[in-house]
């Protein structure tokens, strides 16, 4: 390789300690470090930073849903064999040729001795051209976005709003969950609508834009799946459904690969989420003797972020006309014994934007 000349290219760095994690670490830990960190690696090394291998958030979800438990160590999962490069032994074009042809995040940098020095970020060497994966296909399928709740939740500004046009800085919360699916050649939406719904057409109709709306206008109030009997006679055999208050941040080809593969009537996108409880928790058994105290424990558990993908079967099992939410439909769907899958994500890819506490995170995070 070519000797490192910092007069030919820019050698960026980036502070290392976030990204370390040990070996003997939980896969709970991990997750809770990509999020805290807002990384899709991390780097794996003991106390000497001696490089051990990389860990990355898609290995930690193949990893769960294999079964590993959030207690297990990551050196169940962690991948032994990464890209890395030797401090002095690369050249910036060596750099961009790997980012664009191993379709990868970061790579780490290691001194003569093996120990990590730094790493480096695919946006600081191909201009932020994200490397695009395999599973960055082009997605030939609609999304389904449910707008057509009346906010309660994020009263006063819905008495007069529709909460899908409550502005997130220049734009509404629509048209940044439109914005979403667009990386990903999406291109077909359809806007399911009821309480000001016309307000939705008038704004969107004004607007300039390279993808189709399609309206369903919902008579009454149907809920967050009832209004998908409209598409009975033209939906397409896979498509997304989307709540209107809500932002994932998923690989959607991704996700949609992992469900055709599982072969499942409906895909539910989760997010990892940790909860820590303010309180000493205290555990008894009968008779009221207490067997111990948990100080401030911390959970960890997938909830359901409300965005879907759907086989066109699955409009077999809503009822015409009637109040009928996705929790109904899916309950359904494994009542008669239909395979209904989960794919997990990590907790900063999800952004809740339908209460205010959260929308007011929302604007910070996404402006």
């Amino acid at each position: 390789m070519a000797a490192r000349n910092s007069t030919t290219f820019r050698m960026v760095e980036i502070m290392c300690d976030e990204l370390i994690i040990s070996p003997l670490d939980s896969v709970h830990k991990a997750l809770k470090q990509l999020d805290v960190t807002a990384q899709k690696l991390l780097i794996v090394c003991d106390g000497d930073r001696t490089i051990k291998g990389v860990l990355s958030d898609g290995d930690i979800r193949r990893a769960i849903l294999a079964g590993v438990t959030l207690e297990s160590s990551i050196d169940l999962v962690y991948n032994r064999h990464p890209i890395i490069f030797r401090e002095g032994q690369f050249s910036a074009e060596e750099i961009k040729n790997t980012f664009l042809e191993r379709k990868i995040d970061m790579v780490p940098v290691i001194d003569p001795a093996g120990r990590l020095v730094s790493v480096l970020k695919w946006e600081d060497w191909l201009e932020g051209k994200r490397p695009r994966t395999d599973a960055y296909d082009v997605l030939d399928i609609p999304v389904i976005v449910m707008a057509g709740g009346k906010g309660t939740r994020m009263a006063p500004f819905t008495a007069i709003l529709p909460k899908p046009l409550i502005p997130i800085g220049d734009k509404s919360i629509l048209e940044l969950i439109v914005d979403n699916f667009k990386p990903f050649g999406i291109k077909d939406f359809y806007f399911s609508i009821n309480y000001r719904g016309e307000m939705i057409r008038a704004y969107f109709d004004g607007l300039e834009k390279d993808y189709s709306i399609t309206y369903i206008k919902e008579e009454k109030y149907l809920g967050t799946a009832g209004s998908l009997i409209y598409l009975k006679d033209m939906a397409p055999k896979t498509f997304i459904v989307s709540n209107c208050d809500i932002i994932v941040k998923a690989n959607f080809a991704g996700v949609v690969e992992f469900h055709r593969k599982s072969e499942s009537l409906l895909t539910i996108i989760s997010s990892m989420q940790h909860h820590q409880i303010p309180y000493g928790v205290v555990d008894f058994k009968a008779g009221g003797e207490v067997t111990g105290i948990r100080e401030k424990p911390e959970f960890t558990f997938p909830i359901n972020t409300g965005v879907y993908i759907l086989e066109k079967e699955c409009i077999d099992y809503i009822p015409s006309g009637e109040v009928f939410h996705m929790t109904h439909l899916i309950e359904a769907l494994m009542a008669d014994g239909k395979k209904v899958s989960t794919y997990p994500i990590n907790e900063n890819e999800y952004i809740d934007v339908g209460q205010w506490d959260e929308y007011r995170k929302a604007v910070t995070l996404l402006q």
